[in-house]
């Protein structure tokens, strides 16, 4: 045995690592439960989710919204609740042997934050959309408080995301539709003004009105001189139809002048020109109006997306209350250890053999 120490120390020490090793995780390594969970997102989104190369690029939502929640269930904020609910320094630093136990209770965030992932696994299964949570403590009631902790951590997280950020949207919304209401109100009292000061309720309409009168007497003048006309034909110009008639033409004529210079000014100023100005007032009106109802509908639409927005976590697979302890898992890690250390003693017998050959 001396000899095969002096000759071989490499191999003693090799197996002495993996007795001492192997006694560790079979003998004084203790017993760590393991609580699991499996959960999906859902919202109530009716609309199926448009398919685009961007998408197709930077992932479905869902898989973002999962990635956040990991994040979030792996943070250093989660930690501290879980400090603060659980009193997850007390719990680690009371268990477990001199190796697997939280040793400075008092250690720097950091420190105990890399001890809490060492604890708490989160996986996400990108084929089924689905997070797989799994923590492990050394009894089995902390194990299922500490993942039912983080479930509901998890959805009160997403669901004040989709609430702060709706509210955000709402928020600043409800200021853009004060300042179009304001500018409806001020386009609305310019055109009233406006109506006001001229004495007409539509320029425009009152154009039209006239246009229409001048016409009809145009119409009535031509008829009137086609009859004095025939009149002539075989009465004389003193008869007394025919001064009736050329009474009726001037007549005519004069309402159509006025009606023409009514057309052309009303109150010192182009009807026309008003009608201009009336229609501008008109126009900022009707599109402050237009603005208004949009900015209206978007509102209504963003108070109803905010309900959509909630993120709910449904538990595909509930907390598991461990009826017996699975970790550590003693005859994988021995076993690994053993294989590397025979593997790094092999590589180190071939450096030997090789040295000594060179010597020879």
């Amino acid at each position: 045995m001396k000899g095969f120490i002096k000759s071989q120390p490499h191999w003693a020490l090799a197996l002495l690592a993996i007795v001492l090793v192997s006694l560790y995780w079979f003998l004084w390594a203790e017993d760590r439960y393991l609580s699991r969970a499996t959960v999906v997102l859902e919202s109530p989104q009716i609309a199926q989710p448009e398919v685009s190369f961007s998408s197709i690029l930077t992932g479905a939502t869902g898989d973002k919204d999962l990635l956040l929640l990991r994040e979030h269930l792996l943070s250093v904020d989660m930690l501290k609740r879980v400090q603060e609910e659980l009193d997850f320094r007390g719990h680690y630093s009371e268990h477990g042997d001199i190796f697997a136990r939280l040793r400075d209770t008092e250690g720097p965030i950091e420190d105990l934050h890399q001890y809490y992932l060492r604890r708490v696994t989160v996986e996400m299964d990108e084929y089924a959309g689905v997070l797989k949570i799994a923590v492990q403590a050394y009894t089995p009631e902390f194990a299922h408080r500490m993942v039912q902790l983080l479930l509901e951590a998890g959805e009160a997280h997403m669901n004040d995301m989709g609430k702060r950020l709706a509210e955000e949207q709402v928020a600043f919304l409800e200021q853009q539709l004060r300042r179009l209401e304001g500018r409806l109100d001020e386009a609305r009292a310019a055109l009233l003004a406006f109506q006001n000061k001229e004495g007409l309720v539509s320029p425009t309409s009152t154009v039209e009105s006239i246009n229409q009168v001048v016409a009809t007497l145009e119409g009535e003048l031509a008829r009137i001189q086609a009859q004095r006309k025939a009149l002539s034909s075989y009465q004389s110009a003193q008869s007394a139809d025919m001064r009736r008639v050329q009474s009726e033409i001037e007549a005519l004529r004069e309402q159509i002048e006025m009606q023409r210079d009514r057309l052309a000014q009303a109150t010192g100023e182009s009807l026309n020109r008003i009608s201009s100005q009336y229609e501008t007032l008109e126009l900022k009106a009707q599109f402050a109006q237009e603005t208004y109802s949009s900015a209206l509908a978007a509102l209504e639409n963003t108070r109803l997306e905010a309900a959509r927005k909630l993120k709910q976590v449904s538990v595909l697979q509930s907390p598991l209350f461990p009826e017996y302890a699975t970790k550590p898992d003693r005859l994988y890690n021995a076993t690994v250890f053993a294989i590397v250390v025979i593997f790094l003693a092999f590589i180190l017998s071939m450096l030997v053999l090789i040295i000594r050959d060179h010597r020879d």
